[in-house]
């Protein structure tokens, strides 16, 4: 085959700006610095340099910024350049930064830009000139730019906004003392009321005096119904837009009248003690900031508080009359103008008016969430990924009592991602926190059941991780008095909070899992596993993940777990299903949540440079010792706990050291001491020594089996090298490795499947795409290497389908057909169709297709060496077509001519394949995916109606209930019009008898199904001519951005 490479027809005009432009662009930058930001020499020269430097990177990828102008992409750029200076500037103190006040928001605003195309973009930036920023700034610049984290609050403060206005839009009437006129403070097109505003200002100052530096969603939420609270006691009853007597919103009732805050408690799921501790700071910030002086309501006669239980419930005479508001607004603002100059990198004030143009109108979090749109997708917020449930995670237990019955819930506030978050943590708080934090007595039968009492082992291990994991206030800040001394206080109750909820529920599920063990082992003596460090270390991680997912952190996101606990992906990896299974409580939001970790552990985290799955790779596979070494891929040993205390300053307690600590590095009994890159040839000898008993389990096939029993955990953290007591002949990595890979095809199958679908493509091609992935995984394992296997996905689909289309002309002159010619038209694929259809999967991130890495051996036909990020043509033409070319040939033309020339004997012949390559699987019968796409032409979709609803409805007599889903063929009208209109689309000419079926449909068959009521009809192109794959010119494409 000669050297593959492909065009992209119909691509966007290139984009490109002179190398030597005069120094336009330098000077149009300077000035910006100069000019609007007004930024000091220092400040100025620093720019200068990164923006001199990083100018190259920037002409060679100005196809790959944004998709406007060259003028545009400019302004990207020098917004990424400023941003990373004014963060990570050299040579000035804190306190100067904080003078200058140079914020993301005024850099913004001054380049005319929006918060949500800065985000959707400086990954490339940061990508594309990492080296440079290490360079001039270290190699923690990343973890100092806090880029997750800024990202993660604008969309935690997007979607509170939405929630405190859905909920005041029900409380109050949107006129107030203004009189229906511009608020004076209001820099807003949109009008908003002055008592919306001031409770907005009011919760910002609660976020800046008063919470923690986590400012999770949960905290911020009770900050929010509090001034609610306030708010409902302070503006004037003519203004309400609810009766005091609402038995359905004030629900919580006593002697004395309506007991606000419980009935806030019930309606939003808030703790009625966190609500009034919440409360408690907020009057003492209107005490503080606002001056105002505060009085018992229980003394007070005024009108907004009959009908009310005023026990213990504060009142500020004139804090919202007419005759203060405006001052008191005035108040709030320029406090909060202190405070954004010296901790913020936002301003939040933007957040209360939808129209603000810097806020955008795009999607952040993975393309989930819609900060100034219309649509919504809640599910997305709870899970980075596509709400569907994975197969190869446990299916969705039925509603506990716990978690109420949403069909008989009348109360039930509207389900969006925070009243979702306040609901896990009611399943936190009521469900887990009313736990002992030590192990209970049948935990501690088992682990005084091992060869040796475990016991303080297993406490002290709890204690130093959930330590490193939830940090209180280390010594050094002891001494700090004010205000920052408060906050830190804070942080460390918070920190203490969470670690104990973390320990609790990590005993609750390590209990479960000994007693499911030992039913199977048949015994209670856990030696193996409950003196596994690595073990404890994944279960920790994967509780105090649990817990801060509840909370939704925004400092102590994913994987913040793994580098806290010194574990990898691959370990995590290996007890999500086993503690989904066994916590039965656990919230349907939570489990999405490790779902959609479970899918980024599978889909590149495992597969990254000092992953653990390496080391058992080397074991299992030791023919790919030699690539793994060459990349030096192999994981570090994990820290001891030792280290972990001392790097955190956490107290031992006097504690002796683990036992297996003290010969950590000379010991391999737990698979966690030797260093990997030593055991290498250890680990070659072993193998040597075992060929001789050697079973064709070896070599068995990636089959994947969704009722096959998992194996006692015991063998997912043996020894790599150790026989899995299973038996078999296998190496514990053996059998660790080919689960790994069972999921890996899995979850190829199921993103394989709907990009199909969106393509519309034969179901031929889905199988074939199918089939090569498994044989890469088998055979050219290397591939995915520090890949994304997406990228292996998007190559895959490529090349399967331009050969199918060979393949398909080649057997023309043997089976002449209009079906064949149909096919052909249908494979006529570009990788520009392919990248765009894959933009519009849950799971796509620009990065998947933009950057692939690339090791450059010395032999490279192109001269280049060593590391490289290129887009995915590059990869496509110089990585995967040299390697795939063996089993791209079987689906060509050769192979097909092969098979026509052999006897149907041969043909039946399963050793028909590559020789050594194991026998491939069929593509699995996957669960559907609802909603499903029943038309061709029209995006219009079908689901089931969930079991748990069904009894809510009242006609038992119907089969089945069907909910529809789906976009206008024409301008919006309403709800109603809209589905009238798909129904009578799908109702009009040709009546389909009996239920639908739900089975795996290509879009290609809804096309041949729904052919004949629309009239419409594939034309045959015209036969082309047969190519042999050998010749086949493969043209250029730019990649799509």
């Amino acid at each position: 085959m000669s050297q593959a490479s492909v065009e992209m027809e119909d691509v966007k005009p290139s984009i490109s700006l002179p190398s030597d432009d005069g120094g336009a662009m330098e000077a149009r930058f300077t000035d910006v610095c100069k000019s609007k930001l007004a930024l000091d020499e220092s400040m100025i020269r620093q720019a200068m340099v990164l923006f001199r430097e990083s100018k190259h990177i920037l002409l060679a990828n100005m196809s790959a910024i944004g998709s406007g102008s060259p003028e545009e992409i400019e302004r990207f750029w020098s917004a990424f350049v400023l941003y990373c200076v004014t963060r990570l500037s050299k040579g000035r103190t804190k306190h100067e930064k904080e003078e200058n006040g140079i914020t993301l928001c005024r850099i913004l605003r001054v380049l005319k830009m929006n918060v949500v195309d800065f985000f959707k973009e400086i990954p490339q930036f940061c990508l594309k000139a990492g080296y440079i920023l290490t360079g001039l700034y270290g190699s923690d610049w990343e973890k100092r730019l806090e880029l997750k984290e800024l990202q993660a609050n604008i969309v935690h403060l997007s979607l509170l906004s939405r929630y405190y206005k859905r909920a005041y839009q029900e409380l109050f009437l949107p006129n107030d003392a203004s009189s229906g006129q511009h608020s004076v403070v209001s820099n807003s097109v949109g009008y908003v009321s002055d008592y919306h505003r001031f409770g907005w200002l009011l919760f910002l100052a609660l976020r800046i005096h008063a919470f923690s530096r986590f400012k999770d969603l949960v905290t911020c939420t009770n900050g929010l119904v509090s001034i609610l609270a306030i708010l409902i006691l302070h503006i004037p009853v003519r203004f309400r837009n609810f009766h005091i007597q609402d038995s359905l919103l004030f629900a919580k009732r006593t002697d004395k009248g309506v007991d606000l805050v419980a009935s806030l408690c019930d309606k939003y799921h808030t703790s009625e003690d966190e609500l009034r501790r919440v409360m408690k700071k907020a009057n003492n910030l209107i005490v503080d900031i606002l001056k105002k002086k505060p009085c018992a309501a229980s003394g007070c006669k005024r009108e907004n508080l009959s009908c009310i239980n005023t026990d213990g419930l504060i009142y500020f005479e004139d804090l919202l009359e007419e005759n203060s508001l405006q001052s008191s607004i005035l108040i709030l603002e320029d406090n909060y103008d202190d405070a954004i100059n010296s901790k913020g990198e936002l301003d939040e004030r933007m957040f209360v008016n939808e129209e603000d143009s810097l806020l955008g109108t795009g999607s952040l979090s993975g393309g989930s969430i819609n900060i100034c749109g219309k649509k919504r997708k809640y599910d997305a917020m709870a899970s980075p990924a596509k709400s569907i449930t994975s197969p190869m995670s446990p299916p969705l237990s039925p509603a506990s009592p716990e978690n109420g019955n949403p069909v008989n819930n009348f109360k039930m506030v509207p389900i969006t991602p925070v009243s979702t978050a306040m609901t896990t943590a009611k399943w936190l708080r009521n469900i887990i926190s009313p736990l002992p934090s030590r192990p209970s007595t049948e935990l501690l039968r088992f682990f005084s059941s091992c060869d040796r009492d475990v016991t303080t082992d297993v406490t002290r291990r709890a204690s130093i991780i959930l330590g490193a994991i939830f940090p209180t206030t280390s010594f050094g800040e002891r001494c700090i008095s004010g205000n920052l001394q408060s906050v830190n206080r804070m942080d460390s109750i918070w920190a203490e909070q969470r670690k104990v909820e973390a320990m609790k529920l990590y005993y609750r599920v390590l209990e479960t899992m000994c007693r499911a063990e030992s039913h199977i082992l048949n015994g209670n003596n856990l030696t193996s596993l409950l003196s596994n460090d690595r073990f404890h270390r994944c279960m920790l991680a994967c509780s105090a993940e649990l817990v801060l997912a509840t909370h939704k952190t925004v400092t102590m996101m994913f994987p913040a777990v793994l580098e806290k606990t010194g574990i990898t992906a691959f370990d995590l990896s290996k007890v999500i299903e086993s503690f989904v299974r066994h916590e039965e409580t656990l919230p349907r939001e939570l489990k999405r949540h490790l779902n959609s970790l479970e899918e980024r552990l599978l889909e590149s985290m495992a597969w990254e440079k000092g992953s653990s799955m390496y080391n058992s790779l080397i074991v299992a596979r030791p023919t790919l010792a030699a690539e793994i070494n060459r990349l030096g891929l192999l994981a570090e040993p994990m820290p001891s706990l030792d280290a972990i205390a001392v790097h955190h300053n956490i107290s031992t307690g006097g504690l002796p050291p683990l036992p297996f600590q003290k010969h950590e590095q000379s010991s391999d009994q737990n698979g966690d001491a030797v260093s990997p890159k030593r055991a290498c040839s250890e680990y070659r000898s072993a193998l040597v020594e075992r060929n001789s008993f050697t079973s064709p389990v070896k070599e068995r096939t990636l089959t994947l089996n969704l009722k096959s029993k998992l194996p006692p955990l015991q063998s997912a953290f043996a020894s790599p090298t150790r026989p899995n007591p299973a038996g078999g002949g296998e190496t514990c990595a053996e059998t660790g490795i080919n689960i790994f890979f069972n999921k890996i095809v899995k979850l190829a199958a199921i993103r394989i499947r709907s990009l199909c679908e969106r393509l519309q493509l034969p179901q031929q091609i889905l199988e074939r795409v199918y089939s090569l992935i498994q044989q890469i995984l088998s055979q050219r394992t290397a591939l995915f290497f520090n890949r994304h296997i997406d990228q292996i996905i998007l190559c895959s689909f490529y090349g399967v389908a331009k050969i199918s289309q060979m393949a398909l002309t080649f057997v023309l002159p043997y089976f002449l057909s209009i079906c064949f010619c149909w096919q052909i038209s249908q494979m006529a694929l570009t990788f520009k169709e392919i990248i765009y259809n894959y933009r519009k999967q849950p799971q796509c991130k620009p990065q998947v297709f933009r950057s692939v890495f690339v090791h450059w051996p010395s032999t490279s036909h192109n001269g280049k060496t060593g590391q490289e990020h290129v887009d995915i043509i590059t990869f496509y033409n110089e990585v995967f077509i040299p390697s795939v070319k063996p089993l791209l040939v079987e689906l060509g033309p050769a192979g097909v001519a092969q098979k026509i020339k052999k006897s149907p004997e041969d043909n039946n012949n399963a050793d028909s394949q590559i020789p050594g390559s194991p026998r491939l699987s069929p593509f699995p019968n996957l669960p559907d995916m609802s909603p499903k796409k029943v038309s061709a032409a029209h995006n219009v979709y079908v689901s089931p109606l969930r079991s748990s609803k069904m009894d809510a409805l009242l006609s038992p007599s119907s089969k089945s209930y069907y909910a529809c889903v789906g976009e206008s063929t024409h301008a919006y009208q309403s709800p109603s019009k809209d589905l009238t209109a798909i129904n009578n689309r799908l109702n009009s000419g040709r009546k389909v008898s009996g239920r639908l079926n739900f089975d795996v449909v290509s879009d290609s068959v809804v096309a041949g199904s729904l052919g004949a009521q629309n009239g419409s009809s594939a034309p045959a192109p015209a036969p082309a001519p047969a190519f042999s794959i050998l010749e086949l010119p493969v043209k250029r494409e730019q990649p799509d951005s």
